[in-house]
């Protein structure tokens, strides 16, 4: 790591809020060097890195592109696949963000004799106790701290945060008063960037047609209900495109990949009022451990929830839920929070 200095390494994606980011840390004095990803190829990637290109010409900044499609695969993608193919659920933009987006901003950074790293995150940093900790954004629809539990001090220390005070209708605002109509007006990316919209078809894609074989709905009693698709087009907690039609609701409560069986029950069967979770990372574990205070989420946005967290003897942390939670998948990330401070997280087991 090199010495604290006024330089900057920002992520950019070619998105309004990494462009706006760059102009922020411009007005803030600092000397900004973007630097974009390239985590995958397709039409959209190479459009974005353009656009990127572009715009840091326009700012005067120095422009980097790093090819990251190898790294991202094995870590990101190929993970992503392997998990549905256990039958759990994937967390890749948690995955993404911990292990393999900020990792390699410091590297880079390193690299380049900068010190800060920053992204186009909706998320703020404050130094609380002698620890860094990550808060929310002031704009709750836009807030992404649910995604950065798992970054350590090393990380933390070192990066600046400028959408975290912004709202995004400002975001758009800002870049449109600058002359950046184009940046202005991009839509939000939506779900997981190398297939942002079905699953399915990308698991089709990748994993060999004898894998994914049509298996049985059954209910909680072992009662054949009817055929379905492959249990990893499923995840738990899922209603909608199961495609079946009966009298009562019911929701995916089990996937079973050594029969290809996935169980179907009424969303009460789906409760659960306590968790484990593994690799996970506490920035203080006096601030989170044993106390009553502390919020759960197991979703980006909804399911918050009180809970006791305490650490087992088999190094695995227990989370008792005061109230119970549905749709508490296997694979699926938890993160705890004090008010709006970001506390840590873990894979839920």
């Amino acid at each position: 790591m090199c010495k604290e200095n006024k330089k900057v390494l920002l992520g950019m994606s070619g998105g309004t809020d990494s462009s706006v980011a760059a102009m922020l840390l411009q007005d803030a004095g600092y000397e900004v060097t973007g630097v974009t990803f390239r985590f995958f190829d397709s039409e959209t990637s190479a459009e974005s890195l353009q656009e990127a290109h572009d715009l840091a010409c326009k700012l005067g900044i120095k422009h980097l592109v790093y090819d990251a499609r190898e790294i991202f695969k094995k870590q990101v993608i190929d993970y992503f696949i392997d998990e549905y193919m256990r039958g759990r659920t994937p967390v890749p933009c948690v995955i993404c963000n911990n292990r393999l987006k900020w990792p390699l901003l410091a590297q880079i950074a390193d690299e380049n004799d900068v010190f800060h790293i920053s992204t186009g995150h909706y998320v703020r940093r404050e130094y609380i106790n002698g620890s860094y900790y990550i808060r929310c954004a002031v704009d709750p629809d836009k807030d992404q701290s649910f995604f950065l539990w798992g970054l350590g001090q090393d990380i933390l220390s070192r990066m600046v945060l400028p959408m975290g005070d912004v709202l995004k209708s400002d975001a758009r605002i800002l870049a449109a008063e600058r002359g950046f109509e184009r940046v202005s007006q991009k839509k939000d990316s939506i779900g997981v960037c190398f297939c942002p919209f079905d699953y399915h078809s990308f698991l089709r894609q990748y994993v060999p047609a004898d894998r994914l074989k049509r298996g049985a709905f059954l209910d909680e009693t072992g009662k054949f209900i009817a055929w379905h698709q492959g249990y990893p087009f499923y995840t738990i907690g899922q209603r909608r495109g199961l495609g079946i039609h009966l009298n009562r609701a019911v929701f995916v409560k089990e996937i079973r990949p050594e029969t290809n069986e996935v169980v179907l029950a009424p969303l009460k069967a789906l409760e659960k009022q306590e968790m484990y979770l593994k690799e996970w990372n506490i920035i203080d574990p006096e601030q989170l451990l044993n106390k009553d205070d502390v919020i759960v989420k197991i979703r980006y946005r909804k399911q918050e929830n009180s809970a006791l967290v305490q650490l087992g003897s088999d190094g695995l942390l227990y989370v008792s839920l005061h109230e119970p939670l549905t749709a508490v998948a296997s694979g699926q990330a938890a993160a705890f929070y004090r008010k709006d401070v970001l506390l840590g997280g873990g894979i839920i087991v």
